[in-house]
């Protein structure tokens, strides 16, 4: 997945959420909503781990909505880095890539192409 991409395509579904219900998106706009959003995503990892309500919804509700929230974080997290002209691939490479070491790795448990889920 292409974030830069990504970003453009986030910012574009954001524009017209605002435009629609009038909402004017200024700097403290961009981290406020990123800070609800990540409020959401606790609540929902709190319901899956079993620590806080379920509000009657099944376990696969409860897995879909944690999916959902962590998907919401991460369009926030475009649309206050393309706000403030932050390229996130750029910081990505220099702060965490870096790091990689010189030979590949087996994939991590669960991730794509590791075999197990």
């Amino acid at each position: 997945m292409d974030l830069r991409r990504l970003g453009h395509d986030v910012q574009r579904v954001s524009d017209r959420y605002a435009g629609r219900l009038g909402i004017v998106r200024d700097d403290a706009w961009y981290l406020l909503k990123l800070q609800e959003e990540v409020g959401e995503l606790t609540q929902a990892y709190l319901m899956r781990a079993g620590q806080a309500r379920t509000r009657g919804l099944t376990p696969e509700e409860i897995e879909a909505g944690f999916r959902a929230e962590l998907a919401d974080v991460l369009c926030h997290v475009l649309l206050m880095a393309r706000h403030h002209g932050v390229d996130l691939e750029a910081e990505v490479t220099r702060k965490w890539l870096t790091w990689l070491p010189d030979e590949p790795e087996a994939p991590a448990s669960g991730a794509p192409g590791s075999g197990i889920t």
